[in-house]
């Protein structure tokens, strides 16, 4: 059988969420408002920081670039998946596709690893809250950065790579709403089993050693915590952790939930809508978690609006 799949297949069909046109439109709308409430937050987030001197601090440093990876990773489907709503026949070029799969794949290993680094940013400044300017200069941030960054894209080629020289000479219709590697892997007419086995040890890979990291740092701020004589700091650490635990839990949850099933549990019905809560849910979330209940980010809004408003005026 060809290796190549590129003169078999030029398109790919998208079943969607929903062949219900009514339906369709109703999320269409909800899909439109999510989006855009994703956008303006993210990107007012990361204006925010940039230009208030008081978030120049490596924990909003880490939390810009993750809105930066929230908004390029929802905005890598969420836009076409709005185009289908609106079309009978839901398509995608072989190359657009392969595309999307690259860009979603790259930012979603790169919000595991901000995620964790994130965690590790919050226990050096509560376990060792003196030696933390020492401990995080800019440099070592900018190059944790870039490296999940390159690293997250050197992810996401290899598995696109894999995948789109598999043979797909049977159907072109994939059950999803946008081009994913799973569904896809279930299209392929020649042997999978590489791509399977690459699929669960990198996801795993990614996923548990992130997690490890995120878990690890956590124990020693539950002991670092444990050991504040007062309740009021300790609430005050804890606040600092909160929306990160939360926003961690959601996170990892669906992504778990979604790559690490046994093959024989597998549902892709269930996968398509509970990959919903990390394309498009959690970008939105994410800046209200970590923003709204942040008072030094309330106080920095407050204060750029108060200048707004006397220039206006």
């Amino acid at each position: 059988m060809a290796k190549s799949n590129h003169s078999v297949v030029s398109e790919f069909i998208l079943l969607g969420l929903t062949d219900n046109p009514e339906l369709e439109t109703i999320l269409f709308g909800v899909f439109l408002i999510i989006y855009l409430a994703s956008v303006i937050g993210n990107l007012s987030l990361i204006v925010l920081i940039q230009i208030s001197p008081q978030l120049h601090t490596p924990m909003y440093f880490f939390l810009s670039h993750l809105a930066f990876v929230d908004f390029c990773y929802t905005s890598s489907v969420t836009p076409n998946t709005l185009v289908n709503f609106l079309r009978e026949v839901k398509s995608i070029m072989f190359y657009a596709c392969a595309i999307q799969v690259c860009c979603f794949i790259t930012f979603v290993v790169c919000e595991m690893y901000l995620l964790s680094i994130m965690a590790y940013d919050r226990y050096v400044a509560i376990c060792n809250p003196l030696l933390y300017v020492i401990l995080m200069p800019r440099r070592l941030c900018t190059q944790m950065i870039a490296s999940t960054y390159i690293y997250g894209f050197t992810v996401g080629l290899a598995q696109t790579v894999v995948t789109f020289n598999l043979s797909f000479c049977g159907s072109n219709v994939v059950n999803h709403f946008y081009c994913d590697d799973v569904p896809l892997v279930a299209l392929a007419c020649s042997d999978t089993h590489i791509k399977e086995l690459m699929l669960l040890i990198i996801a795993g890979f990614n996923a548990l050693c992130s997690l490890v990291i995120v878990i690890i740092s956590y124990v020693f701020i539950l002991f670092a915590i444990l050991r504040i004589h007062s309740a009021e700091g300790r609430q005050k650490a804890f606040s600092t952790c909160a929306s990160h635990l939360v926003s961690i839990t959601i996170f990892y949850g669906t992504i778990i939930f979604m790559y690490l099933q046994p093959k024989s549990s597998h549902s892709l019905n269930t996968d398509k809508f509970a990959s919903v809560f990390y394309v498009v849910v959690i970008p939105m979330l994410n800046p209200l978690i970590y923003s709204l209940r942040n008072q030094e980010v309330k106080n920095a809004l407050k204060r750029i609006t108060e200048k707004l408003y006397l220039a206006v005026k």
